[in-house]
């Protein structure tokens, strides 16, 4: 392979690794946002995104504290990721039947902070809330996949473009003169 076309390669996949690069870095920067809802029953669901809307994949560290109107207090409890998605997280342990009202500290990846109230009861006393919290989670493991297929679209068609760009490079020199075979 002659110097010319070793370069245009060595330029190529040297772009093709800082776009690769820049778009995963260019994600996880800046400050985050926190969603707090309550499930219908005794659990809290966080949802965790970037300022811009997009998921946040690092790991999340967070706490949850609850104060009652009747006086009463819950927590510090530390958040653990959820199974219903990349991004959600729940308490460690449930919250005590009542009215709470809820905050929500995360520290890392970035400082943000949460406030919502939150009736915790036995899922039984209330089937309608059984039925939101089924959907929510289907529309949360939908949006974690939908986001999972298009990173992988887009690295696709990055990693296509630039096999064809070389592809049409070789041709090009090859048409020219000036990649021999030696």
């Amino acid at each position: 392979m002659n110097k010319t076309l070793r370069h245009a390669v060595t330029l190529l996949l040297a772009g093709l690794v800082l776009v690769l690069g820049a778009s995963a870095a260019s994600a996880d920067n800046g400050p985050i946002k926190l969603e707090v809802t309550g499930d219908g029953g005794h659990n809290v669901n966080v949802v965790a995104t970037w300022k811009n809307g997009k998921p946040v994949e690092e790991i999340v560290e967070a706490t949850l504290t609850a104060k009652s109107a009747d006086g009463r207090s819950f927590g510090p409890v530390r958040l653990m990721s959820a199974s219903e998605g990349q991004n959600v997280y729940q308490p460690a342990e449930p919250l005590p039947n009542g009215e709470w009202n809820v905050t929500v500290t995360a520290t890392k990846p970035s400082k943000a902070q949460a406030k919502t109230k939150v009736t915790a009861q036995d899922l039984a006393a209330s089937p309608m809330a059984a039925a939101e919290a089924a959907t929510r989670d289907r529309v949360a493991a939908a949006d974690s996949d939908d986001s999972t297929d298009s990173s992988l679209l887009k690295i696709g068609l990055i990693v296509l473009v630039a096999v064809l760009a070389l592809g049409a490079f070789a041709v090009i020199m090859r048409r020219r003169g000036l990649y021999a075979r030696r």
